[in-house]
């Protein structure tokens, strides 16, 4: 095998164990919160910060990680997440109280966001055009393989063996990743020489955490509308900063002056933030409410991430058809009944009818998101391709966070302080209904978005064109 075989082979492989970690590690934890909070006595609220501190940190870190590799070197921050990552996970393992737990979650999130804002791009520079599809194509099936067997083996594992058990078998998948890691042969900084938005980069990651965290306090916490208005106000500095440097964190012209990549990315974060929380609310009403072991249930949740991965592919393919925003409303139209049924939810609800409404927020989801990412991809220049898909997975992240704090939200105004327990499993069925009424309005505000984005082999040349 010659050495440029040598390196497509184990780029390809690591990037693909870095990126089957992430989804598997999101889905598999959610299994284990229940398990987590009577390990811990915890609250609802508490455990909430476990699953949304490692997504705010992920969001947080992203774009400034992303650029920074571009000027440094791809792979050095790659490999450098990789460790961070694995060591953290071990860490995770080894919390000895729930807050501490949460603060290792934070810097698990720094090592994903770092491996996550850097895999793609390595692999478009050791890959020629005319293998990027396929080696891409790859890539994305094994991230909804880490989706699909995050319920399953995190349902087993932690009925078996703990859910500390979950953290160590990522540490394990992590390192096994470094080693390969190490054996690439070569760097890649696109931007090297260039200046480093330090301004920029503090007032993003300062007003986006702000914004957040007040979002989902803001029910139990007098101050969270002063720091809410305090990281809108930040995030509104930062844009005001991007338009005016010469080499600013993220070209703010694309989203101004570019109808189709603006919407795009709106009907994304739409998305996530009505999406992503389903896992987590259902995880609790089928272990509190139902009485089901997290291995059973994990079982049941398997039907959302297996439509997924089986039907992506079609969607995909049938958006270079017909245009991306026709079928991408037609899943967010989808998502928004699946949401609503779900909100009918009870103790007496039969599985097949919750596995059933799961099946269809999978086919909705399937038939958004990869028109989508092409839709995104296709209103941009080549240039502008890093970017591109920087930013639409920091809208994934920042959704996925909101998604979190609005369940979050609506759970402590029913549950309060109390501990997850039988004793109020009502009160979590009557918020884990609220909160789906709120995603399925979510929703479909986010099939309007979609449709307004235009047909993107029909759009003018604007900035990133």
């Amino acid at each position: 095998m010659d050495q440029d075989s040598k390196l497509k082979k184990y780029t390809l492989f690591t990037v693909m164990v870095a990126s089957f970690t992430t989804p598997f590690m999101g889905s598999a934890i959610n299994l284990a919160i229940p398990s987590i909070g009577r390990e811990f006595n915890s609250t609802a609220l508490m455990l909430s910060w476990v699953v949304s501190s490692y997504i705010l940190s992920s969001a947080a870190f992203l774009l400034p990680f992303g650029r920074l590799a571009d000027m440094q070197g791809r792979k050095k921050v790659f490999t450098l997440g990789i460790m961070i990552f694995s060591f953290s996970s071990l860490l995770c393992g080894l919390a000895w109280s729930i807050q501490a737990l949460i603060g290792l979650r934070i810097l698990q999130g720094v090592g994903s966001a770092m491996t996550f804002g850097t895999g793609m791009a390595i692999l478009t520079s050791v890959y020629p055009p005319q293998e990027r599809g396929r080696v891409l194509g790859i890539n994305v099936a094994t991230v909804y393989t880490g989706l699909s067997l995050g319920p399953v083996l995190g349902g087993a594992i932690n009925q078996h063996l703990g859910w500390e058990s979950i953290f160590f078998l990522n540490a394990v998948i992590g390192l096994s990743a470094l080693i390969f890691a190490f054996r690439i042969k070569g760097e890649w900084a696109g931007a090297k020489g260039e200046s480093f938005d330090t301004t920029g980069t503090f007032l993003y990651m300062a007003g986006l955490v702000a914004f957040l965290y007040a979002f989902s306090s803001i029910a139990t916490s007098d101050l969270a509308k002063y720091v809410l208005v305090l990281g809108l106000g930040l995030l509104v500095l930062f844009v005001r900063h991007e338009m005016k440097t010469s080499q600013p964190l993220i070209d703010i012209k694309l989203f101004s002056q570019n109808i189709t990549f603006a919407m795009s990315n709106l009907a994304a974060l739409i998305n996530y933030s009505a999406t992503f929380a389903v896992t987590f609310l259902l995880s609790l009403v089928l272990q509190v409410v139902m009485g089901f072991s997290s291995s059973v249930a994990g079982m049941i949740l398997l039907a959302q991430p297996v439509m997924m991965a089986l039907l992506s592919p079609f969607a995909g393919a049938l958006s270079d058809r017909v245009q991306p925003r026709t079928v991408s409303s037609l899943g967010m139209g989808l998502s928004a009944l699946g949401l609503f049924l779900l909100s009918f939810v009870v103790k007496e609800t039969p599985v097949w009818l919750i596995m059933g409404n799961l099946m269809l927020l999978g086919t909705g989801f399937a038939l958004f998101s990869s028109p989508n990412m092409n839709a995104i991809m296709g209103s941009v220049d080549k240039r502008f391709y890093g970017v591109a898909s920087s930013t639409s997975g920091t809208m994934r992240l920042i959704g996925q966070a909101v998604s979190v704090a609005i369940a979050t939200m609506i759970i402590d105004l029913y549950v309060g302080s109390a501990q997850l327990t039988p004793a109020v499993a009502e009160q979590l069925q009557k918020s884990a209904n609220v909160a789906f009424i709120v995603f399925a309005v979510t929703c479909v505000g986010g099939v309007f978005a979609s449709l307004a984005r235009g047909n993107i082999n029909t759009v003018t040349k604007q900035p990133g064109r």
